[in-house]
This record gives C-alpha cells, structure tokens and sequence, in this order.
C-alpha cells in the first residue's frame, strides 16, 4: 500500500535503445546531460529492521509508484526532474533513517510506500549534488538485512525481479538495483499492461535464481540491468532481470 493518491493511467514512454541504455558502463551521450539522482529511503529501526526481501521489494514498488504518479508525468509538478532524470543516466541511491530522521524525511515531497515489514520512502529527483539537507545527512553504507525464514517461491502470476546469484550486493544497492529492474519493466510495458499492473497494486517478487536460471534469463530478450559500476559491483555487471508476463507476448 502506499500513501500517494489515486493516479491516472500513465502516458507510455518509449525506452532507451541498446546503445543508448542508462545502464551502459561505457560513456554515452546521457552523460552530457545534467546528472540526477532518485532518492530513495528505507526505514529501519533498531529494534525492528525488516526483513531483506520484502524491503527489496518495496523499494522496487516504490520507483513504479514514482514513475506513474501523476505528479510526474505531463505537467505534474514533478514532471520537469522526471524527464531531466531519465534523459542522463537512471541512478537510484538508498539511504536509511530511524526515529527523527525518518519524520524529516517523511517531511518533505515524496511518496512512502509499505510492504510487510518494510517501509521506503521515494522523492522526486534532485541533482547529484543539489540532496535536500535532511537526505544528505542520512547514511548509504551499512544498510545490511536478512530474511528470518527463506522466501517464498514467487507468484507465477506476478512478475519477478530476478537477482544474478554471483554477484553479491548489500541490501541497499540490491534495493537501488531491483528499482532498475522494474523500470526497465514498466518502460517495455505498453500503456494497458502499465495500468493493469498499476491497478492492481504492482505485485513483483523479488529473488535470487540459481546460476543455471540465470544464464538463460539472461538470453530470453528480457529486460536486463547492466550496473554501470558507481558502487559496490564491477562496471558491466548483470545484476537483474525483469520477468514480466507481458513481455513474453
């Protein structure tokens, strides 16, 4: 569930080509553009953080809920950082609060998103180095999770944000890379598909697949993160695929 209002069904956008993709680790032309950044903030509490899984698949939900708000699209007030950002490279950043800092951040313009355990919040847009004073002050590093009991296996009916299972991540930049993976979804989606899955609430799953899943995911054609290698992974690495039914159409 979230806390932003009822959305319009969204205007489709078309996607990046191959060679022009966000996610490329080479140089392109995106990187001429100003550069922005999509905040992104987990709440975790000492005493009761959530579990890994679902804090993934809230952050992923949360960039879908951003990206068909009616705030960005057309002449939202949103609008004008949505198309700056999506024109330059797709950098997603997460950052985690507790206590106070989680009521400054609930403060400003954005949108929280709940899961079952987990909460993130997600703003619009903001320069690289332009973060509102209360996100920059919120620490990147550190925001380790675990699962409390194996996770399910996934809803054949929901799509599923497949992790590559050798590269390992921390649950913050596995929560900025599961947001690629459903923005690389919902840009291949054509506008009834978008506002099916809209309307029903983004149901996704999150997963680690096993290696030999993997190295077929990764030749099916279907949408592929390629990190650019700012963080945490080599530049290059497959980290997600994004496996919609729609897209086997």
């Amino acid at each position: 569930m979230t806390t932003s209002d009822p959305i319009p069904a969204p205007a489709p956008t078309t996607p990046a080509a191959p060679e022009d993709s966000p996610f490329r680790d080479e140089r392109t032309a995106r990187d001429e553009a100003p550069q922005f950044v999509l905040p992104l903030v987990a709440r975790i509490e000492r005493g009761a953080p959530p579990a890994r899984t679902d804090a993934l698949e809230t952050a992923a939900r949360a960039v879908l809920v951003m990206l068909s708000d009616a705030r960005s699209l057309g002449d939202g007030e949103w609008a004008e950082a949505m198309r700056s950002w999506q024109d330059a490279r797709i950098r997603k950043v997460v950052r985690r609060a507790r206590g106070a800092e989680w009521r400054r951040a609930e403060a400003l313009p954005g949108i929280t998103v709940a899961g079952g355990s987990a909460e993130v919040r997600v703003f619009p847009p903001v320069p690289l180095d332009g973060w509102p004073k209360d996100l920059a002050r919120l620490q990147v590093s550190g925001t380790d999770l675990d699962d409390p009991a194996p996770p399910a296996e996934p809803d054949p009916a929901a799509p599923v944000l497949w992790l590559n299972p050798e590269v390992e991540m921390s649950a913050g930049k596995a929560m900025a890379q599961a947001g690629h993976g459903a923005q690389l979804a919902w840009w291949d989606l054509d506008a009834p598909a978008r506002a099916t899955w809209r309307d029903a609430g983004f149901p996704l799953a999150v997963r680690t697949t096993t290696p030999a899943h993997w190295t077929a995911l990764t030749t099916s054609g279907l949408p592929l993160v390629r990190d650019a290698g700012f963080t945490e992974v080599a530049p290059g690495s497959s980290t997600v695929v994004a496996d919609h039914r729609a897209l086997h159409a």
